[in-house]
């Protein structure tokens, strides 16, 4: 049994474009979803610090969620 394994000639096989194809797709994906995911670590203490700075300015945005009334005139 041993023997045979030492005689095994190279297998010849075919692999069409469709293969490379899915290969070359979940790479690609796998390569934009580590880098977004980079990213977004790495803009994470500049998003902090300019809303920081921002509110620490005075420049933060109103909040509209609160109603206005308007004067009644009585």
């Amino acid at each position: 049994m041993t023997g045979l394994l030492l005689l095994a000639t190279a297998a010849e096989a075919y692999i069409g474009p469709g293969a490379g194809a899915s290969i070359f797709g979940s790479l690609w994906a796998i390569l934009v979803g580590v880098f977004v995911a980079l990213a977004a670590v790495l803009a994470w203490p500049i998003r902090w610090a300019w809303r920081r700075l921002r509110r620490l300015t005075g420049h933060a945005r109103r909040d509209t969620t609160t109603p206005t009334t308007p004067d009644s005139g009585a």
